[in-house]
């Protein structure tokens, strides 16, 4: 499989403090990966990198096998990615189905966009809820919403920074069968999130970062197996 993402080097520092501290990392076309670490590893800055909310001080970035390290988001999105941040970022005031149309429609015209949106409520699962403003949706119902709104971009790589926080577990399980659903129509999706159930629902792969730095990789057996890793979380074995 080809690589979709690759960092070489990757440093952000602020000051004298390194959020991010030499990073290699990788992702492949296809793949479903989370990032664990304890608070302060440097999982959002690693994102906000990504995206190029921030400017790394040192190393490359790229995508799609060109070198994007200096490309505004909105250029990095135009190139296929998309972010979904912990905080919704829906219309409040404006019906559900409104929220979705003004994202779907940057790519879809006439007919076809009906066809998505209503494809999209479905997936969402508040389609009879379409008229309401989205403020009266639940937390969860919410998020799924902006995860929507991202997904209408058709982004071959989608960012989810903590998709589950604040959720209830029902609701927390169902966004994992979300994920897991357009990951497995061939979406590249790379979860941020701190909830190990979450996790073990959804990973693949899992890359664990501890003070700007790859602490660990590899499948989720392993990642779990590793006691300097359980270290890390609770601060013994």
């Amino acid at each position: 499989m080809a690589t979709i993402l690759q960092t070489q080097g990757l440093k952000k520092y602020f000051g004298g403090l390194y959020a991010i501290d030499g990073i290699d990392f990788a992702v492949e076309e296809g793949e479903l990966r989370c990032l664990i670490g304890p608070n302060g590893a440097g999982k959002s800055t690693l994102f906000k990198l990504i995206l190029g909310s921030y400017e790394p001080s040192e190393g490359r970035i790229l995508f799609k096998g060109n070198d994007i390290t200096s490309l505004r988001p909105h250029l990095r999105i135009q190139r296929g990615m998309s972010i979904k941040f912990q905080v919704p970022g829906i219309f409040l005031e404006l019906p559900v189905e409104q929220n979705l149309r003004i994202a779907l429609q940057r790519v879809y015209r006439g007919a076809a966009l009906d066809l998505e949106l209503d494809r999209m409520l479905e997936l969402i699962e508040v389609g009879r809820r379409r008229e309401e403003p989205a403020e009266n949706l639940s937390h969860g119902q919410q998020q799924w919403l902006e995860i929507a709104m991202a997904v209408a971009l058709r982004p071959a790589m989608l960012l989810l920074d903590e998709p589950t926080a604040g959720m209830s577990p029902e609701e927390t399980f169902r966004t994992g069968e979300l994920v897991k659903r357009l990951n497995a129509s061939g979406m590249t999706i790379i979860v941020i999130e701190h909830d190990m159930v979450f996790v073990r629902q959804i990973a693949k792969r899992v890359t664990v970062l501890h003070f700007g730095r790859v602490f660990d990789e590899g499948s989720l057996g392993q990642i779990i197996s590793n006691e300097d890793v359980v270290r890390i979380y609770l601060g013994k074995v």
